[in-house]
C-alpha cells in the first residue's frame, strides 16, 4: 500500500469540507491555496469567494477539524485566510465548473 503524504491527506479530507452556500467543497472551489504539513504540523491557506462571505468562520474552523482528522498526531494547525490574490471562477476545478455549468464539456 502507497503512502500518502501528510498534505494528500489533509487535501482528501477537505474536500469533505463543503460550502454549504454552494454544495462544493472547498477543494474544487479553489478556495485552498496552500497546504504544508508534517507529521506533527499543519498551515493551510484558503481564501473566500469574496470577503463579505458568512461563512468564513464557519469554513476555516471546518478546514482546521478536518485536517485534524487527517493529521491527528498533529499537534499544531494552523489555518489563514487570505485575501491576495483575490478568488475567481477560474480557481475552481474542471468538476467544479461543470457543476455550475461554467465549462462548455
Amino acid at each position: 500500500m502507497l503512502e500518502t503524504s501528510p498534505e494528500e491527506r489533509i487535501r482528501a479530507a477537505l474536500r469533505e469540507v463543503i460550502d454549504p452556500e454552494v454544495g462544493m467543497n472547498v477543494v474544487d472551489l479553489g478556495l485552498i491555496y496552500g497546504i504544508e504539513a508534517a507529521e506533527n504540523h499543519a498551515h493551510i491557506t484558503m481564501t473566500m469567494t469574496t470577503p463579505a462571505c458568512p461563512m468564513g468562520s464557519y469554513l476555516t474552523d471546518r478546514v482546521r477539524e478536518a485536517a485534524q482528522r487527517a493529521l491527528p498526531e498533529a499537534g499544531d494547525i494552523k489555518v489563514d485566510l487570505v485575501w491576495d490574490p483575490p478568488w475567481g471562477p477560474q480557481m475552481m476545478s474542471d468538476h467544479a465548473k461543470k457543476h455550475f455549468g461554467w465549462s462548455e464539456e
